[in-house]
């Protein structure tokens, strides 16, 4: 169901597109691609600088490629900027090396912050690699296989798989009101 219409006339202003594509490798790794475009959908003038930026012309083109194993872990990682507004942004680029032997499960938006925060990286490169996980928790369903006695990691951690929700109890009926065990 789309939103509903809009009751008061609206011009756009600035569009962005985030995509998302998956691959399992044939050597058993998987390739998760991800793409974040920025344009302004009306002539806008640039910011401290002489001339007009043209509707559609990208301001943020980017793309990054991660490489993960089963478990989730970075393998390798190659970005790149098609698109950048400052001269200075391609120099956060060698900085996503960091990210390999990172884990996408819990902890990735902690490492990525370790590694890429502030000037380290780039916000439009680390905004796109924390969805990017969840990209990567719909392809791998395998990663979050536990033991039959331990729920799998994504339940309780959004409202539709609440331990005390409707889908805990049609697909995973043996944790429902589960309550984890404190951590020593």
């Amino acid at each position: 169901m789309p939103l509903s219409a809009p009751t008061v006339a609206r011009t756009p202003q600035h569009i962005r597109r985030i995509h998302f594509n998956s691959f399992v490798r044939e050597d058993g790794l998987w390739d998760i691609e991800g793409e974040l475009l920025d344009t302004k959908a009306v002539d806008v003038p640039r910011v401290n600088s002489p001339g007009i930026r043209k509707a559609g012309d990208p301001i943020h083109h980017m793309w990054i490629r991660v490489t993960v194993n089963t478990q989730l872990v970075v393998q390798s990682i190659e970005a790149v900027m098609d698109a950048h507004p400052l001269g200075g942004c391609p120099a956060a680029l060698e900085a996503m090396q960091k990210m390999v032997g990172s884990c996408m499960a819990r902890g990735w938006r902690k490492s990525i912050e370790t590694h890429l925060g502030t000037i380290a990286g780039c916000t439009h490169m680390r905004e796109l690699l924390q969805s990017m996980a969840t990209a990567t928790f719909q392809s791998i369903v395998g990663a979050f296989t536990t033991a039959p006695d331990t729920p799998p990691r994504y339940l309780g951690q959004c409202k539709g798989w609440d331990f005390d929700g409707p889908g805990v109890a049609e697909h995973f009926p043996q944790f429902v009101h589960f309550q984890a065990k404190p951590k020593a």
